[in-house]
């Protein structure tokens, strides 16, 4: 990845009418319905933009789209990437680094992720509070990082106070079951044994999934506030874990979404502008 990369890609986008977006926002697996309520949308596919990856998961839509919600210019992934479908870190989160560049200010994820806390169940929502990186890897373990940033970036408080607070108060406005939480990011494709989960409540995980980490790495590198929820799609019970189907996740996913897309309308209506 070059400064030139990056150029050529909102170069792209702003001939478009990718024009000054105040927030960016990733939508996760089963969470695209967001995009629905986007007022002048225009539209990029990944594969027409210069030097974007190409989403491959058959339930992600692959689209950049601009337009108006609550008021503000936002930019929005329709789909996003994961290390699991072969794409290495700085691929992962090149999204990011445009749409910052485009000159977001805040940066929105959504995602679905297994609940690890028992006290979590199937269809709420977690807030969260901090992650654990199990992905092997860094998005900013490259020789040039230094030219986009620090090389060594603090994450004491990686997710935006502000932000979890305003969504903690909506939660309790709109009667949102809002769960607040530790986010373990794993590789995957496939999901965890029994031994796995385990180990993850052990170090600390309230939810698991792959994905989000690396975004908020680069948010970070980029000291561009973001903030992260996810949709718990399963209930990950090591002395009870039954097999599990990629479209009850999904089902759930959407059963759920319509809380996270209050949560997160509600939350762009109150930012300042």
């Amino acid at each position: 990845m070059t400064q030139n990369d990056l150029d050529e890609s909102v170069a792209y986008l702003l001939e478009r009418g990718f024009r000054e977006p105040e927030i960016g926002i990733v939508l996760g697996t089963g969470l695209g319905k967001l995009a629905d309520d986007i007022r002048n949308a225009v539209v990029a596919y990944y594969s027409h933009i210069p030097y974007f990856p190409l989403a491959t998961v058959e339930f992600h839509s692959g689209k950049l789209i601009f337009g108006e919600l609550e008021g503000k210019k936002i930019v929005v992934m329709q789909g996003r990437f994961h290390l699991y479908e072969g794409y290495d870190l700085i691929g992962v989160t090149y999204p990011i680094r445009v749409m910052h560049r485009l000159g977001i200010k805040k940066l929105l994820i959504s995602n679905a992720g297994g609940a690890v806390n028992p006290e979590f169940k199937k269809g709420e929502i977690m807030l969260i509070e901090d992650h654990i990186n199990l992905q092997g890897d860094s998005p900013l373990a490259f020789k040039n990082v230094s030219d986009f940033g620090k090389r060594f970036v603090d994450m004491s408080n990686p997710y935006d106070t502000s932000m979890r607070d305003i969504l903690v108060k909506i939660a309790q406005e709109k009667d949102i079951v809002l769960r607040k939480g530790v986010y373990a990011s794993v590789v995957g494709p496939q999901l965890e044994t029994r031994a796995e989960y385990r180990y993850l409540k052990i170090i600390g995980a309230d939810a698991v999934g792959m994905s989000t980490v690396p975004e908020v790495i680069v948010a970070n590198h980029l000291q561009l506030p973001v903030v992260a929820v996810s949709v718990l799609t399963d209930e990950c019970d090591p002395d009870n874990l039954a097999p599990i189907d990629v479209n009850d996740i999904l089902a759930t996913a959407a059963r759920a979404e319509p809380d996270m897309i209050l949560l997160f309308k509600e939350l762009i209506k109150r930012l300042p502008a």
